[in-house]
């Protein structure tokens, strides 16, 4: 492989689209509201990339400095510990990652309330400090929450209530109502994402002592959990359908309940982890696909 072909492999492409759910549900109940603007929505959009890219850099660097990604491991090999790139390389490229995010964190928070609203402009800047230390500490650091059992409770709290509430008080400079089921349903789905991929590395977690939730339910219970996630997702959403009802088609989205059924079977008649691997892809784009005809529906 290229040099430039393994920067964008460690980069995990494929979980670029969830981690944009949220702004994607946002921006649409924003335009229903009449607050919608393409410059906010386009930085929000960059800001939750960079992000992103800066976890699955860190993720990679704070597993393969602490010897996590072994020849146990079932999911597909990264940078560190395939040798291609050195702890290094990929530590200055953390740092380079943080600075796009500052700028583009900057960029969008002084874009969206300017001089005038001073209060917001705060919070969001202390909200964009939160969000990039809890994308480089998930398993970078000796108190790293991911090997605790905490990367459910981030992921929920920054894929889901962060992303979408956070992102709709940009355009309006104000709370509603109308973003909280779609912030949760978002934001269990992203869980049940991460709990699958914990699911799927179990064994060589524990024996690395990366204590994630799955490794602490066992696997007959972390399925328990999975299905409580996904199911209650599901239960949200439905009801915020009937909540904020109008016409049949704002409830589109109910399309997206047929891949997450089949989801669920799939990991119900599950017995070996790496077969749980596809189904990472499968959830997270139905999440997306869930997003986007919610959203959509919505503005129908």
């Amino acid at each position: 492989m290229s040099k430039f072909s393994i920067w964008v492999s460690s980069m995990r492409l494929r979980t670029l689209p969830l981690s944009i759910s949220g702004i994607i549900i946002a921006s649409c109940l924003a335009a229903y509201n009449g607050v919608f603007s393409w410059s906010i929505f386009i930085l929000a959009i960059l800001t939750t990339l960079s992000l992103q890219i800066l976890s699955n850099l860190a993720n990679d660097y704070g597993d393969g400095v602490k010897g996590t990604d072994n020849d146990d491991r079932i999911g597909p090999q990264r940078a560190i510990q395939s040798g291609k790139l050195t702890p290094n390389e990929m530590f200055n490229a953390i740092k380079i990652n943080v600075l796009i995010a500052i700028v583009l964190a900057l960029m969008l928070i002084f874009t969206a309330f300017g001089v005038h609203h001073f209060l917001l402009t705060f919070t969001f800047f202390i909200l964009g400090v939160a969000s990039i230390v809890a994308a480089i500490r998930y398993t970078v650091g000796g108190k790293a929450y991911g090997y605790r059992g905490l990367g459910d409770v981030f992921v929920f709290i920054f894929f889901g209530l962060v992303s979408v509430c956070g992102c709709y008080v940009l355009y309006a400079k104000t709370l509603h109502h109308v973003v909280f089921l779609p912030a949760c349903t978002v934001g269990l789905l992203s869980a049940g994402v991460l709990n699958l991929n914990n699911m799927r590395d179990i064994q060589s977690d524990e024996k690395s002592n990366k204590i994630t939730l799955a490794v602490k339910l066992g696997k007959k219970h972390a399925k328990t959990y999975h299905y409580t996630l996904v199911i209650v997702a599901i239960l949200l959403s439905a009801l915020f359908g009937i909540l904020y009802y109008t016409s049949p088609l704002n409830l589109i989205f109910m399309v997206a309940y047929v891949p997450l059924y089949f989801h669920l079977k799939t990991v119900k008649n599950n017995k070996e982890p790496k077969l749980l691997d596809p189904e990472l892809i499968k959830l997270a784009l139905t999440t997306v696909l869930l997003a986007i005809l919610l959203g959509v529906g919505h503005l129908l």
